[in-house]
């Protein structure tokens, strides 16, 4: 433990052992549950082990730090090659942390297994607990819970145990192998083809095992010969353990004992494991924020469950939220994040003060209801964006899940041949051209989704729209109207062009207006509204 001032926050580096929760240790389960901050790895779909292993201890009030590693496996464009990439990103994340520990939050990074045994936690440990009070919470390891649920000794009396990652070279795994009483190899995955040939190499591949996932639900367990290599995952390991039992064990005896759920993720971890030494500890200001950015994120049209990973990785990187104010309600507090919430009509100036913000270094993420891109501030912001001012400030697009998809996708398949989008605002283009496009789409027989169609100044857009669709479709055509969906008040009223009252509808609302071709079935559990894919002749 770190002999820091304690006027700072506390970083602990958590173990959750490997996958049953039940095998979280009662100091850790205490930790996890009085914490201000929780941090946790996870890979880009934004699903973490770590997270879900320790939700059972979760307040459910407390600032989660999703540190979600980049796309750099396979290849990287980072000048620094794979190296850089992750070391810049090791990086980052310590400074988010070092933000909450600054201002005497105490910070819980959560790591499967033992923190230190091959643990991502260990790149924050060595980046922060030269600055701050740290402590280690171990936790049972991956090669001790593969021995348990084997049912077999990993070493006894003078025996010796011997730990490799699967990175290594064949023949070094080899020979180790070869010279050890028991060993486990670690880092499967890709390496597994390599690790089973090295065992044969050895002479020791009959008495190996194989174990996936020990301790969960999809807990694996076969001879390693018998293993085929395009079925394993990162989280699994080889096993040679101590001498052969007096009877064989049977099936049954290898069948997992737990029915828990496990999410279906992998934390990628560097190629080598990290040697805690002076000349390595990094703090982790240097280099860690580079040059300010702007992200336009679309956050769907609902809750989390329709918040996408790219979406949670750049509001959790961000430092500051700039957003239409009930839509950055969405997004949960954060104390190291600083927010700009304005009125729905400032659009160009909000786009600019994003810009100005990333330009003096800022990583801003500006938040949109649905997807950004979409009658929302992705346009506004790439507008400004080509102002000289801000030529040099780099900006992205993170898409959401649209208004118009989330509809469709309640009421069942309306969208599932050619549509259109439009907004039925003439706040920035006039009515004509608005009722134009209405017939147009009418003419042409399209599927129309419609955005914005009424609002307390806006009152009779709704019935001009649906009279000027009557006039090319007929009156039994379909309507969806779908208000607040993904929200707590979401409703889903079917009805017909004909049938369309205009006092139903509000700005909470989004039309999808149906074909010539879209049908109304009546199933099990209510109506289905589809239009077929196959356009008649």
């Amino acid at each position: 433990m770190s002999g820091q001032s304690q006027t700072t926050g506390r970083l602990w580096g958590v173990g959750l052992g490997p996958g049953d929760p039940e095998l979280v240790t009662v100091k850790a389960a205490r930790l996890i549950g009085a914490a201000d901050v929780i941090a946790y790895h996870s890979a880009r779909h934004g699903r973490s082990i770590a997270r879900s292993v320790a939700a059972p201890y979760l307040r459910g009030d407390q600032v989660e730090e999703a540190l979600i590693y980049p796309l750099t496996v396979e290849t990287t464009d980072h000048p620094g090659g794979y190296q850089g990439a992750i070391d810049e990103f090791y990086a980052a994340c310590a400074d988010r942390l070092s933000a909450h520990l600054d201002a005497g939050r105490d910070v819980v990074v959560l790591c499967e297994g033992d923190p230190l045994f091959y643990g991502s936690y260990m790149h924050m440990h060595k980046r922060l607990a030269d600055r701050y009070p740290t402590e280690v919470v171990p936790g049972v390891t991956s090669v001790s819970a593969a021995s348990a649920v084997l049912g077999r000794p990993l070493v006894e009396r003078d025996e010796t145990l011997t730990v490799l990652p699967g990175t290594l070279p064949e023949d070094v795994i080899a020979e180790r192998l070869a010279a050890t009483d028991s060993a486990a190899v670690l880092k499967l995955g890709r390496t597994f083809g390599k690790v089973r040939d090295a065992f044969a190499k050895a002479g020791r591949l009959d008495e190996a095992w194989y174990v996936e996932r020990a301790t969960t639900g999809g807990q694996r367990i076969e001879p390693l010969a018998e293993v085929d290599p395009a079925t394993v995952p990162y989280f699994s390991l080889a096993l040679l353990p101590s001498s052969p039992p007096p009877v064989p064990l049977s099936p049954s005896q290898l069948l997992p004992s737990f029915l828990l759920p496990v999410a279906a993720s992998s934390e990628p971890v560097t190629e080598r494991p990290a040697k805690l030494v002076a000349d390595e500890v990094v703090t982790a200001r240097e280099g860690a924020r580079g040059p300010g950015a702007v992200v336009v994120v679309g956050l769907g049209p609902g809750g989390r469950m329709w918040l996408t990973p790219e979406a949670q990785d750049a509001l959790a990187r961000a430092d500051v939220l700039v957003g239409y104010g009930p839509y950055l309600d969405r997004v949960p507090p954060n104390p190291r994040q600083r927010r700009y919430p304005t009125d729905n009509r400032v659009e160009a100036e909000r786009a600019a003060h994003a810009l100005e913000l990333a330009a003096a270094g800022s990583r801003v993420a500006v938040v949109s209801s649905g997807d950004p891109g979409v009658f929302a501030m992705a346009s506004a912001v790439l507008e400004a964006a080509c102002e000289p001012r801000f030529t040099a400030v780099p900006v992205h697009i993170v898409p959401g899940l649209t208004a118009a998809q989330a509809v469709a996708g309640r009421a069942g398949a309306p969208l599932g041949h050619d549509y259109c989008v439009l907004s039925l605002s003439d706040l920035l283009k006039p009515w004509e051209v608005v009722a134009e496009r209405i017939t147009a789409a009418a003419k042409a027989d399209l599927v129309l989704a419609i955005y914005n169609p009424a609002s307390r100044s806006r009152t009779w857009q709704v019935a001009a729209a649906r009279d000027l669709l009557l006039a090319h479709r007929a009156p039994q055509t379909p309507v969806v109207i779908g208000r607040s969906v993904g929200g707590p008040g979401e409703s889903l009223r079917i009805t017909t062009l004909g049938e369309l009252d205009p006092a139903e509808v509000d700005m909470r609302c989004l039309l999808v207006v149906g074909s010539s071709t879209t049908k109304v079935v009546d199933r099990d559990g209510g109506p289905v509204v589809f239009t077929p894919r196959r356009y008649p002749a």
